[in-house]
């Protein structure tokens, strides 16, 4: 008892410390925008769907996994807090700045979308992010060539959804780090091969962990140290990518809807989750085996992380693709996943693993820094719910 005590202590203490450090406090804050594309007659329209304020306060999404890290916080904050007509006001003045992080063209043709309308939601809670609905419309030039459409990494991630009208085809896709649509034709909708499926949702699923995710980073370190055998890491790595899968499949399915105001409390969940595994190494010793009850556990994490991201994939429809998408975006997890431990194993396991002070040295501080990070993301999310203030 006295010995759980230290640790307590320690971690609270940890915690404390790390709130003047440049953490991400929210690891699923910053979402993708969705874009509804139409190709039509003689214009491409598209019904655009995001935050808009950091795009006006010209946050760099792409350096950011939370508004709150980029130094124009405040920026965007107060923009948060504006009216409807205000925020469109402001839109409507930095447009031309943001357009020209809008890549839209037909064939080698620019395009130059314009801004037919604004869509703001009443001021809610400030803390939570307010999606505004854009409608952005462009003349598209003579002939048949197919449209092409995306972001600049700095505005974000995107997923593109084409539409054809009265055709049941649609075509999503995920993109990140400034990637571009397929090309999308005017009769029809973009057609992808499985070859392109895979390359895109393994990719995106890497980069979901590496560099995206530090809540995964970190968890998956914490499983690093609790054995440092091989198996036991496996086990427990693919059962968390495996669970974290089957909440993103159960998401696109619609199956698990979780409404906006209740986001706080999975993003809370999850950073208790980090607490958890990285006191858990801290009370025992060093470990060869492990019993399904701890691979029970990791799974049951592992759905509450997949609830995270749960809100972008399911905006995507059931497409010729889904199954295949969520496969391939499984193998990046994984792949991710196991480059963290394959990293940490050459810095750490390798040199030092069978020395007589490797728990002291790494085991014992990588866990309570895990810990304290967990229980200083804890205190932040609580802080969205109620009253307490928000910690920056």
């Amino acid at each position: 008892m006295g010995n759980l005590l230290q640790i307590c202590i320690r971690v609270a203490l940890l915690a404390l410390l790390s709130m003047g450090l440049p953490i991400t406090a929210a690891a699923h804050e910053v979402q993708p925008a969705v874009a509804d594309v139409r190709t039509g007659g003689d214009a491409v329209t598209i019904t655009l769907r995001a935050a808009v304020e950091p795009m006006i306060a010209g946050v760099n999404l792409s350096e950011v996994e939370d508004t709150d890290d980029s130094p124009l916080s405040d920026r965007n904050d107060a923009l948060r807090a504006l009216s409807p007509d205000e925020l469109s006001a402001a839109l409507t003045e930095s447009w031309t700045s943001i357009s020209e992080g809008i890549v839209l063209r037909a064939g080698d043709t620019p395009l130059i979308p314009t801004l037919v309308s604004v869509d703001v939601p009443p001021v809610g809670d400030v803390e939570i992010r307010r999606d505004s609905t854009l409608t952005l419309s462009a003349r598209l030039p003579d002939g048949d060539d197919p449209v092409v459409f995306g972001f600049d990494a700095a505005l974000g991630g995107l997923i593109v959804r084409q539409v054809s009208d009265g055709s049941e085809e649609t075509y999503e896709a995920f993109l990140t780090n400034g990637s571009l649509s397929d090309p999308m034709p005017r009769t029809g909708v973009a057609q992808q091969t499985l070859a392109e499926v895979a390359q895109r949702y393994v990719v995106s699923g890497f980069v979901h962990v590496i560099p995206d995710g530090l809540d995964h980073i970190l968890f998956v370190l914490g499983l690093y140290f609790f054995a440092l055998a091989w198996r036991p890491m496996l086990w427990q790595v693919t059962s968390f990518t495996i669970a974290h899968t089957t909440t993103l499949f159960l998401a696109t399915t619609g199956a698990i809807v979780v409404p906006a105001e209740w986001m706080w409390l999975v993003e809370t969940i999850i950073a208790a989750s980090i607490v958890w595994i990285g006191v858990e190494n801290l009370m025992g010793g060093r470990k060869e085996t492990i019993g399904w009850g701890r691979i029970g556990v990791v799974f049951v994490f592992g759905l509450v992380h997949g609830l995270g991201f749960a809100s972008v994939l399911s905006e995507f429809g059931l497409g010729e693709w889904l199954i295949a998408s969520l496969a391939f975006f499984t193998v990046g997890l994984e792949i991710g996943h196991l480059t963290v431990i394959a990293i940490a194993f050459l810095l750490m396991g390798l040199p030092f693993g069978h020395k007589s002070f490797y728990r002291s040295a790494f085991v014992v501080p990588g866990s309570v820094i895990i810990a304290a990070i967990g229980a200083y993301w804890v205190l932040n999310r609580i802080g969205w719910a109620g009253d307490l203030p928000y910690l920056t």
